[in-house]
């Protein structure tokens, strides 16, 4: 795994990991050489026209003011009637819809999957660009069609350098300290907080991977959320032992004490925290998931089908993890936990590192009944799917 890769320039995932990971930025010539652009414009304004997918459209100019932020869906009509230069209609998880992208993210094994949050595709005619900007996480801007000129920045910025008024995050100025022209093919790697500006310079298609980076409040939030709703029957405040106290208005000590163990008790437990943190990365990101096959199968169905079909894949509308636990291993898949034995670790670590999956991979884990019981039930939810599942309703 730690070999040279073109997809880094030929530095190995270690050298990459140490020299250039969430430190400095990296262009890459030609990262994926003879790059074959597997999606139109066209196609990505047809995804912008869905309910289900994430869309938003800059108007640089051209809008009700500059710099207008629309989100989608769009429709058909309006996105043939925009300008002809300064906008950028950029769609979310696009890999979800188009199989080659999904295959791309198998490039970046290098890093947690847990941490890829999503491809990103945008789309731009001459002069299209989402402004300057600093964003806080790790992005790799692929260049998928057409030209475009990134410039870049390490200078930090405060509120007061950003345009006011709008919906935007976007510098008032900036000053290009590196600049560079990216053909179909070629890479740009940035880490969080560096100040970036691409622009096209004809009509251009760009594929950012990027990679999630919560936010301490985010993850509080949202831990203190899924504790509060599992307790069926939280312990409430009380004091017995109320001594008479002098002075009405005054909180006393004993009471803070009482609140802080309180407190402390539904936030401070490693395992609790474990589980929920599986949960909270595999999670979907929107409202959609995975689609439950329509024709339940049997254990015995499933290995037949296995056997019968050769492979099935992951469905992209669900994020697999695991980790170890008390009992053994917890698998989580799109939110939810499966609890394991360890004997099934090499089975879970395989179904968690790769999309697609071959019976003569996994013919000596299906020897394993409570491994067949794992796969049949995830794929009679959804989150594994046979090539002829198109036509049971699955996704």
């Amino acid at each position: 795994m730690n070999r040279a890769l073109p997809l880094l320039g030929g530095l190995t995932p270690e050298q990459f990991l140490r020299q250039y990971w969430q430190k400095r930025p990296l262009l890459i010539r030609a990262a994926v050489a003879d790059f074959k652009n597997p999606l139109s414009a066209d196609e990505l304004a047809g995804l912008a026209c869905e309910e289900s997918v994430e869309s938003r459209l800059i108007l640089e100019e051209g809008g009700d003011q500059p710099w207008q932020l629309l989100n989608g869906p769009f429709e058909e009509y309006a996105l043939s009637q925009l300008p002809q230069t300064h906008w950028t209609l950029l769609v979310q998880e696009v890999h979800k819809y188009v199989p080659e992208l999904a295959q791309l993210l198998d490039a970046f094994r290098f890093i947690p999957s847990w941490r890829i949050d999503d491809i990103m595709v945008s789309c731009s005619p001459p002069q299209g660009s989402v402004g300057p900007h600093v964003d806080q996480y790790d992005v790799f801007l692929l260049q998928g069609e057409g030209q475009k000129k990134w410039y870049i920045s390490e200078q930090s910025v405060a509120e007061s350098d950003l345009i006011e008024g709008i919906d935007l995050r976007i510098l008032k100025t900036f000053t290009a300290e590196q600049e560079w022209l990216l053909n179909p093919g070629d890479m740009l790697y940035l880490p969080p907080g560096i100040i970036h500006h691409g622009v096209a310079v004809d009509h251009s298609l760009t594929y950012s991977v990027g990679f999630r980076a919560p936010s301490s409040s985010e993850l509080v939030g949202s831990y203190l959320e899924n504790r509060i709703m599992a307790l069926d029957n939280p312990p409430r405040y009380s004091d017995p032992e109320l001594k008479l106290q002098q002075h009405t208005g005054a909180i006393s000590l004993a009471a803070r004490r009482k609140v802080r163990a309180l407190i402390r008790s539904m936030v401070v437990d490693d395992e609790v925290i474990d589980r929920w943190f599986g949960s909270f990365v595999t999670e979907n990101r929107g409202e959609d998931g995975a689609f439950p096959r329509q024709t339940t199968l049997s254990e015995a169905q499933f290995v037949d089908m296995f056997f019968r079909e050769k492979q099935f894949w992951r469905s992209e509308y669900s994020r697999f993890s695991y980790m170890p636990s008390e009992q053994g291993l917890t698998l989580f898949v799109a939110g939810e936990c499966y609890d394991v034995n360890a004997n099934l670790h090499d089975a879970i670590a395989l179904l968690c590192d790769q999309r697609r999956h071959t019976f003569d991979a996994w013919s000596r884990h299906l020897e394993q009944s409570d491994c067949c019981a794992l796969l049949c039930r995830l794929c009679n939810e959804g989150h594994l799917e046979f090539s002829d599942d198109s036509e049971d309703g699955g996704g």
